[in-house]
């Protein structure tokens, strides 16, 4: 086996350290789960009686409830309006400011990077609380809950999109925009065409990353008394007295909704690498670039 550049292959000493070195960590990892569930168990953490509300409806002080139905889906379904309105705005956002900040136009690009760079400093804690506290003294009217988290959310995961894209943009090989330029192509019907579909396609994996970031900033809508899943669950463990097994149940459900995000993005950026470029004028523009490569090296020979 041939040695790669970037990478040599371990000899029989690295191989018996690398041995070594995983069993010690997987000892270390296996003991340290052990204590986490140790002292779980000595402040009774796992009995019936705290994991019951996730199976069944409980009386509590003479009143029933049901962990799922009072505190879990509301508050999932108000998590995922929230996050959903947030992702597609901020994607809009995303779009528009990174091709702004590759404008020409220096009163275009000057200001888009300002509103690009404030927004992506600010907490989005502090955003969401000044939309909500603050928007009546700037725009005087109190701004609900629910937007005070989509526009927070909005303002500071656009500013990151927009990064990724212009990144996204400017790494696409700049063969592709001179050569849909010489097929007539307008400037916008470049930018649209050629450069922000592969942009998208290349940075796929950051922009799921961005998404995941805005479903689980959500939870930062406790401040604003937004119903989210954690604050409707903290709900529920008020009521049931279970706080560990509640924030650990809440916590699966986050995990799965980011699995199943992450899951559909992968499949996306399979089909995608499967099908190749599908987009004629990018498929023009690309045999554009090999013909003026051609034409010119054929022009080099003959002189």
């Amino acid at each position: 086996m041939s040695a790669s550049v970037l990478y040599d292959h371990p000899g029989p000493r690295a191989r018996m350290r690398n041995r070594v070195l995983s069993v010690v960590f997987g000892l270390l990892l296996v003991a340290g789960l052990y204590g986490i569930y140790r002292a779980f168990d000595s402040t009774q953490q796992w009995t019936w009686e705290k994991w019951q509300p996730f199976f069944e409806t409980v009386t509590v002080n003479g009143q029933t409830a049901n962990f799922w139905t009072d505190y879990a889906l509301p508050g999932l379904l108000a998590t995922l309006e929230a996050a959903a309105t947030a992702m597609l705005l901020a994607l809009a956002f995303g779009l528009v400011f990174s091709v702004a900040r590759l404008s020409e136009h220096r009163w275009i690009r000057v200001p888009a990077g300002v509103v690009v760079e404030f927004f992506r400093a600010v907490p989005v804690l502090l955003m969401i609380f000044f939309l909500s506290f603050g928007g009546f003294w700037v725009f005087g009217t109190l701004i609900p809950p629910f937007w005070s988290v989509v526009i927070g959310l909005t303002l500071y995961n656009g500013s990151v999109l927009a990064e990724a894209f212009r990144a996204g943009i400017r790494a696409v090989p700049r063969g592709q925009s001179e050569a849909a330029y010489s097929l007539g192509l307008t400037k916008g019907q470049v930018m649209r065409m050629i450069l922000i579909p592969q942009a998208a396609r290349s940075m796929l994996p950051v922009i799921v990353s961005q998404l995941v970031v805005v479903l689980k900033d959500t939870a930062l809508g406790y401040i604003v008394s937004y119903p989210e899943l954690m604050l409707e669950g903290s709900k529920g463990y008020a009521v049931f007295t279970n706080a560990v097994p509640t924030f650990m149940v809440l916590a699966l459900i986050y995990i799965v909704i980011n699995g199943l995000l992450t899951l559909v993005a992968h499949l996306l950026e399979r089909r995608a690498n499967r099908l190749g470029v599908t987009n004629p004028a990018t498929k023009a523009a690309t045999a554009a670039t090999a013909a003026t490569g051609l034409g010119g090296g054929g022009g080099g020979s003959g002189a």
